[in-house]
């Protein structure tokens, strides 16, 4: 009967001794896609859940702001390639005038300084020219990576706004299960603990580990959040899943 009894209670000291907590599978590579320009929304080629790869055209915008740009730095640098022309023969004019003396030097010199400047904002229209038609390509905003659409914010005919989060793409080549743990607990995890995780609704168990733990306390609830990486042994795992982790 001892025996039985200390067999028992050996059990319960076993099972007492592993934590459980309840988390949810995350993306540790979660990007919020936006434009660089402003402008009116032209096509959106992705819905919420869909799968996209690498360089996949997310979605357009038009070109309005980009055109009436180009259309400035076009006229500037025809504006300073006629002064240079006509400064350019204005000076071999006066220096055939210079050997006949006609004209001073400083008249020379003067033009030559003139034809110089001329010649660099020649250069700097030209560069910035090709600098507003690079910006072409950023009109049609592309997956930085792949993974999967988890929030979508832009209809057509809407305007794309710089720095306002049009979608939101998590990589699911980098998932980790988020979880709470009560600071009472905090003595039974540090990084690089192993630990068992679960994701029932899709059967995988497999060992994780601990890696992240998060200093800051929740007031409300007195706990730490912990970041735990795993490997999907394959499976479709998504963010948003439930998942827990047993902690020895």
């Amino acid at each position: 009967m001892r025996k039985l009894l200390a067999i028992v209670a050996l059990g319960a000291s076993l099972i007492a001794e592993t934590l459980t907590l309840s988390g949810s599978v995350i993306s540790d590579n979660q990007k919020m896609i936006t434009s660089r320009f402003m402008g009116f929304v032209t096509s959106v080629n992705v819905s919420e859940g869909e799968k996209v790869k690498r360089g996949q055209i997310l979605y357009s915008i038009d070109s309005r702001e980009i055109d009436s740009a180009k259309r400035q730095a076009e006229l500037s640098l025809q504006m300073y390639q006629n002064q240079y022309t006509n400064v350019q023969i204005n000076l071999a004019r006066h220096r055939r005038l210079l050997e006949k003396d006609m004209v001073s030097k400083y008249e020379v010199e003067n033009l030559e300084l003139a034809e110089k400047n001329l010649r660099d904002m020649v250069a700097i229209a030209k560069a910035r020219l090709q600098e507003v038609q690079n910006q072409y390509k950023y009109l049609n905003i592309k997956a930085p990576n792949s993974g999967v659409v988890v929030a979508k914010n832009i209809k057509v005919g809407e305007m794309a706004m710089p720095g306002m989060p049009a979608i939101i793409l998590s990589d699911l080549s980098n998932l980790k299960i988020s979880a709470e743990i009560a600071e009472s607990n905090l003595p039974l995890i540090k990084h690089g603990k192993k630990v068992t995780v679960e994701i029932p609704s899709i059967g995988v168990k497999t060992i994780g580990t601990i890696s992240a733990i998060i200093p800051n306390s929740n007031p409300m609830t007195h706990t730490f959040k912990i970041k735990v990486s795993f490997k999907t042994m394959n499976k479709s795992v998504y963010p948003g899943m439930y998942a827990t982790v047993s902690i020895n």
